[in-house]
């Protein structure tokens, strides 16, 4: 069966896609940019199309020959969201529906109970549930509360608010229901749904067997996780807003995607049906301890696939790069270190590649800290997105409040700025080999101001360059220099 999956660079698109493949599908993945792709693991058993959903002029060679179309593209996180998936969704039905699809699948959000005024979140994903239906191509549209895996985004959550805070003031909605599910079992709706008969159109509710308020899963995420019970104080102060503040500060999730996240959060999000399971048997539904216990393993073992972050922020073929022929755009700043490395570039690239998350950025960790905490302060995303892998890294993923834009193994790493800055921003990492035995290190940090304040701005950090970037330049290089030849 031909597939086409949509969001193939997010959390739920990039675990689908390999699987579908995995079940003897054709897969086929749009894109903005093929790039975001070109590193995954299972790149070179799909198809990969440019092409935009905000754009129906780049949808045509993307659906020719589509049976099943996946909807799994999600705006959370920019602006106007809600207008962007209506657009979206709007452009990929009547695709769709022009090219003879058989069948459509989305994952969208649960349903608030009746009398509820839902979240701009949970009411776009409702909008976009009702679009697709009025397609005229038959649709399953899958209901999922809060999916409980390694890198999404309600785990992320979860998981820092329960690790991070031993003893915590909570809103009363933390006392609502949910009905969590693993992300195992998402993606086993999500294959099984492309069997379905053509006369199946319709929504339907999926969560996992476990009813739970989100107070009772912290618990039982520290019961899991091997970590003291914790100390949860309700009180009515707290409003959503507050909350997702509150969420933005401890947790990695900026405050843009924590705050459609809490709000929908108010909402109790229990099954109200079950006809799913029914028409598509599989194994047993996996419980809330068991998929906390899966993620932790995925975490400890480094072996996430994807994350929430990787999705968020803009999309890299929007940027000019600096090393463009082309590019322009008035004053440019840069600051560019060198320095001579006692150690193979192999062994240099490695640490090079291994910056960021737990393994730090070899420079003033106070000052990256200040920096990272300033830019959560003002809504960005700071240093807390970490990295997927401790080790490896991919075009397109996020690393603490950098995207990675470009990699030549063992030669370049490009990372693209996404803090709150008056500009856009680049820093660039190169091993090279000296002919000798050893290697050269380039460092280069790019900046395009913006206005006045952006020249502002760096006038302002620029006597910190000399430490901050001075200081990485030359850790790096003793990192590489003490970093053990490995054992073949």
């Amino acid at each position: 069966m031909q597939c086409l999956v949509t969001g193939a660079t997010g959390y739920i698109g990039g675990r689908l896609a390999p699987r579908l493949v995995d079940a003897g599908h054709q897969v086929r993945c749009l894109s903005r940019s093929a790039a975001r792709l070109r590193d995954v693991p299972w790149a070179d058993q799909v198809e990969i199309v440019e092409g935009d959903l905000s754009d129906p002029a780049t949808l045509r060679p993307a659906f020719d020959g589509v049976e099943v179309a996946y909807f799994l593209m999600h705006s959370l996180g920019q602006k106007d969201f809600e207008r962007r998936d209506r657009e979206a969704a709007a452009n990929f039905a009547t695709a769709a529906r022009a090219a003879g699809v058989r069948r459509i699948i989305y994952l969208g959000g649960p349903e608030p109970p009746p009398g509820d005024r839902p979240s701009p979140h949970l009411r776009s994903r409702a909008e976009v549930a009702r679009i697709l239906l009025a397609s005229g191509v038959p649709t399953v549209v899958l209901r999922a509360p809060v999916i409980i895996g390694s890198g999404s985004a309600s785990f992320e959550m979860l998981r820092h608010l329960t690790e991070r805070l031993p003893a915590m003031v909570t809103p009363r909605w933390v006392f609502n229901r949910i009905q969590p599910i693993a992300v195992r079992d998402v993606l086993h709706y999500l294959i099984g749904a492309a069997g379905l008969p053509p006369d199946v159109h319709r929504g339907f509710d999926i969560g996992g067997p476990d009813v739970l308020s989100y107070a009772t899963m912290m618990q039982r995420y520290a019961a899991v996780a091997g970590l003291p019970r914790r100390v949860i104080l309700p009180t009515r102060v707290l409003s959503p807003w507050l909350s997702a503040h509150w969420v933005g500060l401890v947790t990695p999730v900026p405050n843009a995607i924590a705050r459609p996240l809490v709000a929908s959060l108010v909402h109790e999000a229990v099954a109200r049906e079950n006809d799913l399971a029914a028409l598509l048997p599989g194994p047993p539904p996996t419980d809330f301890d068991q998929a906390v216990r899966l993620a932790l393993g995925k975490i400890r073992d480094a072996n996430v696939e994807t994350r929430w972050s990787t999705a968020s922020g803009r999309d890299a073929a929007a940027e000019p790069l600096p090393s463009d022929p082309d590019w322009s755009g008035g004053s440019v700043y840069t600051d560019e270190r060198t320095r001579p490395v006692h150690a193979p570039a192999d062994r240099l690239w490695r640490v090079i590649e291994g910056v960021g998350g737990d393994n730090g950025w070899y420079s003033f960790p106070l000052a990256w800290s200040v920096r990272g905490w300033l830019d959560r302060l003002v809504g960005g995303v700071g240093l807390r997105r970490g990295r997927r892998d401790r080790h490896r890294l991919r075009v397109g993923e996020a690393l603490d409040w950098w995207r990675v834009e470009e990699i030549v193994p063992g030669q370049l790493l490009r990372l693209r700025a996404e803090m709150r800055v008056p500009g856009r921003a680049w820093l660039e990492m190169r091993a090279e080999p000296d002919g000798a035995g050893g290697s050269v290190y380039r460092q280069r940090a790019v900046f395009l101001p913006r206005g006045l304040a952006g020249h502002l701005y760096w006038a302002t950090v620029l006597p910190f360059h000399g430490v901050v970037f001075n200081g990485m330049a030359r850790n790096i290089a003793r990192g590489a220099e003490s970093t053990p030849t490995p054992s073949v």
